[in-house]
């Protein structure tokens, strides 16, 4: 094994209720710099170089564990049980009808309102020829989030040496059968965390269907062509010209939360999305295994978080980027299944490289 040499370790402080909570950064070779801390297994810092190598964090994040507790934004996050939403807080299982905790909406989101997002994990540091990162553990027991089943989930953040790109990679078991969906909720702006707006980004995802939604965001069960919508990325885009378009799909006001399935889906790892930023250079291609995407345009954002540049993020100034299966699968058999058996093992691999183009 490689020691870690490129790897620090730092405290964090410790939560609201004692449970201490560390800061790993681990650097490549061309200086790109991954960090995360055990709270909510959560992406603190991706720092990769512009145009000019110029390196600059190109994910949202807050500056301390505090700021982690109190938000509800979930920044770089691991989401679960069940990442998402389950119309109605329920679903049937083999027969049995689970009843899982709701909301306001009468919808269960998340894993609130104790998602892993609000859990610390237990870490393992590694390093190797190829590459360095973290594995995060942790243990969901039988009724977790009225889930039946224990589960046993692992993530694991992995930085390649000689190249800019990480993955993330989750696995789960079970001791019964249950359902599990599991993301990272990181948002990113490829001109720097902090910067204004999403104007200077183009976007190419290669889906081709929609989930048609109701009023709480609940999938219906139709799967409808992008074709002819302000969902369409086949072709490269911006968003600020489709937020301004008035079309229904994006709502009052306008803004991007949409579940998008990629085209062609057979499981393996292959390229889905490519985005670019025009002032900096800067681009991120991402492969998945995953069938769709959560395509999230910062809605939310009011300039009351202030991150850790010490800026308020404003609405649109960061998209996330949800690869996972769809919402509510549970309800709807056309879906891709997310039922997990005894004996099977779920496994997931999301990749991002970074990349930089010369601008005029």
């Amino acid at each position: 094994m490689t020691p870690p040499a490129a790897s620090r370790v730092v405290s964090w402080g410790r939560t609201g209720g004692g449970r201490e909570v560390e800061c790993v950064t681990h650097e490549n070779d061309h200086g790109m710099q991954l960090a995360c801390i055990d709270y909510g297994a959560t992406l603190t810092a991706i720092n990769v170089p512009d145009q000019r190598g110029q390196m600059r964090n190109v994910v949202l994040s807050l500056p301390d564990l505090a700021s982690h507790e109190r938000t509800r934004r979930r920044f770089g996050a691991v989401m679960g049980r069940y990442a998402g939403r389950i119309g109605g807080a329920r679903f049937v299982l083999d027969g049995r009808e689970i009843k899982l905790a709701s909301n306001a909406d009468g919808v269960a989101l998340h894993g609130d309102p104790d998602g892993f997002d609000r859990r610390v994990w237990r870490r393992r540091d590694f390093s190797d020829d190829r590459s360095m990162g973290s594995t995060f553990h942790l243990t969901s027991a039988d009724g977790d989030q009225q889930f039946p089943g224990r589960l046993d989930v692992s993530v694991t953040y992995r930085l390649f040496r000689q190249h800019n790109t990480f993955r993330i990679e989750y696995g789960a078991t079970c001791d019964a059968p249950t359902v599990v969906n599991l993301t990272n909720h990181a948002f990113f702006n490829l001109a720097g965390a902090g910067s204004r707006g999403l104007a200077s980004h183009r976007f190419q995802i290669h889906a081709d269907r929609h989930a048609v939604t109701d009023a709480r965001r609940v999938p219906t069960g139709e799967l409808a062509d992008v074709t002819g919508t302000p969902l369409d990325f086949r072709h490269e885009a911006d968003i600020s010209t489709r937020l301004e378009s008035g079309h229904t799909l994006l709502g009052i006001p306008p803004g991007f939360d949409h579940s998008l399935l990629f085209a062609g889906h057979t499981g393996g790892l292959k390229v889905v999305a490519t985005i670019r930023e025009q002032s900096s250079g800067r681009g991120m291609e991402i492969c998945t295994t995953e069938p769709s995407v959560q395509f999230f345009s910062g809605n939310g954002f009011d300039g009351s978080e202030i991150g850790s540049e010490g800026v308020g993020y404003q609405r649109h100034d960061g998209f996330a980027f949800e690869t996972q299966h769809l919402p509510d699968s549970p309800n709807h058999a056309h879906f891709p299944s997310t039922t997990l058996h005894p004996g099977d093992k779920f496994q997931s691999i999301t990749a991002f490289r970074f990349f930089v183009e010369q601008t005029p």
